[in-house]
């Protein structure tokens, strides 16, 4: 690889702490309930770790919050080939006129339509790879780009009598950092840090998938995926297949958990079918992609008012403060793997923030055998590298009514 380009979508992600579930038009709301960017940070881990794996090869990326803070951060020097500054819509000036040097890069508002174009741009500079740090709404705009000039490439071709097989060959490959709520695409790597390495060392691509789903339906507790394009992504274990969207039956598992709940105690139940299929077993209603609290009644009392039978739901649909304000010891957090990706916290479960699992005493891992069997292993990927050691190691996962695996987290 000759050249890479960077691209940060900074406002990915802001809206899973904070339970909006995804952020796109729902930016105000995230700042309003105290979100905080996530995707800087996560782009300076990625490109930490490629300039240690290729500190020769050259970085381009659009200015200011957009990418070049974080190459920056993590000891590169940008090679600066877009700025959302320029674009005349933001202060009425032609497109002839210089970035206002009294404006910070880093208050600039950005938008889908500044991530294609920056795109645009790192393709003409002639990029190998676009790296881009964002979810799956970020893929899309990524992925349209690259379509755009796959398609320019083929009216170039037929205008040269060229073969198409060969044309096609050429289209720039993209690699995802991830850092937005939803990560369904088959075209991210699994963390940061393997982003900036498969970045850095990959020698081959293939055909993935790019997937988004309705956010609002998504909100309302309902997924309704969408295949939006197939893109040449980099070829590396540490690429996560598309996530599945099902699992088998958890009964039984389901059955068994609710019979050992511990009287007191408080349960953290995070998002997913796995997850909510215990929470009904309990006479809770779950928020099927949010997190619950709830706590364990005493085995000869019953808490009263809403609708559990022998506990007291304390947070519906919790934000990560909702969580923090409720959470008390003994405390447990249970979450399900994200089928096809194996990741159990930093996937869609942001709410369950490094904060939150440090005051809890306990984290219950439950996956039902038809998903485990396609796991080989687990992997954690919070925001916290400190927290994400200490969660590595075997994990007991409970797969049904009296049964458990043992599984590594890496």
């Amino acid at each position: 690889m000759d050249a890479l380009g960077v691209v940060v979508n900074p406002i990915a992600g802001m809206g899973g702490r904070v339970g909006l579930k995804g952020t796109d038009g729902k930016l105000t709301e995230a700042r309003e309930r105290g979100a905080e960017p996530r995707a800087p940070e996560r782009a300076r881990d990625a490109l930490t770790t490629f300039s240690r794996h290729a500190p020769d090869i050259p970085v381009y990326t659009a200015a200011g919050i957009m990418g070049e803070f974080a190459a920056r951060d993590a000891g590169l020097e940008p090679r600066v080939v877009y700025d959302p500054r320029d674009e005349p819509e933001r202060v009425g000036k032609s497109v002839d006129t210089p970035p206002d040097p009294t404006v910070d890069p880093a208050d600039a508002e950005t938008t889908a339509a500044d991530t294609r174009r920056a795109v645009r741009a790192l393709l003409e500079a002639g990029v190998d790879l676009v790296l881009f740090v964002g979810g799956d709404g970020t893929a899309v705009d990524v992925a349209g780009v690259l379509e755009e000039q796959e398609q320019a490439q083929a009216q170039a071709q037929e205008q040269e009598q060229a073969q198409a097989q060969e044309q096609e060959q050429e289209q720039t490959p993209m690699l995802g950092v991830p850092a937005g709520v939803k990560i369904y695409s088959s075209v991210f790597a699994v963390t940061p840090r393997d982003a900036g390495r498969i970045a850095a060392e990959f020698d081959r691509v293939e055909s993935r998938e790019v997937n988004d789903i309705d956010e609002d339906a998504y909100r309302a507790g309902e997924v309704r995926s969408e295949l939006k394009a197939v893109v040449p992504v980099p070829v590396a274990p540490d690429v996560q297949s598309s996530k599945q969207l099902s699992s088998g039956s958890v009964d039984a598992l389901a059955a068994g958990f609710a019979r050992e709940v511990e009287p007191g105690r408080t349960y953290v139940f995070g998002p997913g079918g796995t997850v909510g299929e215990i929470e009904s077993e309990l006479g809770i209603e779950p928020s099927p992609l949010g997190v619950d609290v709830w706590r364990a009644g005493s085995t000869d009392s019953e808490v009263e008012g809403d609708g559990d039978t022998d506990g007291h739901l304390l947070a519906s649909d919790a934000a990560e403060a909702d969580i923090l304000d409720v959470l008390e010891l003994p405390a447990t957090v249970v979450v399900s793997p994200i089928g096809g990706q194996g990741v159990i916290f930093g996937r869609g479960n942001h709410q369950l923030s490094p904060a939150v699992l440090e005051r809890a005493d306990d984290i219950v891992v439950v996956a039902d055998e038809e998903k485990l069997a396609e796991i080989a292993t687990l992997r954690v990927d919070t925001d916290d590298e400190a927290v994400n050691e200490e969660l590595r190691g075997w994990q007991r996962v409970r797969t049904g009514r009296f049964t458990t695996r043992l599984v590594k987290v890496v």
